[in-house]
């Protein structure tokens, strides 16, 4: 899941993305509501955290910017302003939670999974294929029942191709799941992250098979 935290406080930001990222979530990180309406512009984010006040602007008037213009990424407030009006206003302008600082890292991860979580949003429960299943809300993966330890980019590359199961995923598609701005990927790191998920997958026995449509992507597909 890739996430956009809109932030100006750098302090707080790192610590946010640090959380978020060992939460299993990519997160780009953005200070200003220019460089955030940049970022929403170029890539599909699963979801958005948005604090108001931003250096040049406030963040409520990029969320409803977004709704105006038909992005419905998940937004979630997280900001400094605790009044009702506040609050009311924040959910009235397209946002989708409100918090308050400080606050739980703990409860706004929960919140986070909880917005995607919804109908339509991008996390779903459980994904199931052959004699795997993975519960993205862990995430924890399973094979014949018996758990099975993936890395952070191991399980979201399996949650991408399990999403569409049997059809192919593009590069570019899982590339942008996987990675943020700042990551430094190398030509063949994509390459190399399937083979190791692939030899990890046959080597405790998951009848699935993550198959290279060359040029194009790859898919997940029952061997049964």
């Amino acid at each position: 899941m890739r996430l956009l935290l809109v932030e100006d406080n750098d302090r707080l930001s790192e610590f946010l993305e640090k959380a978020l990222h060992d939460s299993g979530f990519t997160v780009d990180r953005c200070a200003s509501v220019t460089d955030a309406d940049a970022a929403l512009a170029g890539v599909k984010f699963d979801a958005t955290i948005m604090d108001l006040g931003l250096p040049d602007g406030d963040g409520l008037g990029l969320v409803k910017s977004m709704r105006t213009r038909g992005d419905q990424t998940p937004v979630l407030i997280l900001t400094a302003r605790d009044a009702l009006n506040d609050r009311v206003g924040g959910l009235n302008g397209g946002a989708d939670d409100y918090m308050v600082k400080p606050f739980a890292m703990e409860e706004l991860i929960a919140r986070v999974k909880a917005l995607l979580r919804r109908p339509g949003a991008a996390l779903g429960v459980e994904l199931t294929l052959g004699n795997i299943t993975l519960d993205t809300t862990g995430p924890n993966l399973t094979v014949a029942g018996k758990p099975v330890s993936l890395t952070r980019r191991e399980v979201t590359l399996l949650e991408i191709l399990l999403r569409r199961p049997g059809k192919v995923v593009s590069r570019s598609a899982i590339e942008d799941g996987l990675y943020g701005f700042n990551d430094d990927v190398g030509s063949n790191a994509l390459e190399v992250l399937v083979s190791r998920l692939r030899k990890k997958l046959i080597s405790v026995g998951a009848d699935i098979h993550l198959h290279t449509v060359r040029g194009v992507g790859y898919m997940a597909m029952d061997r049964g």
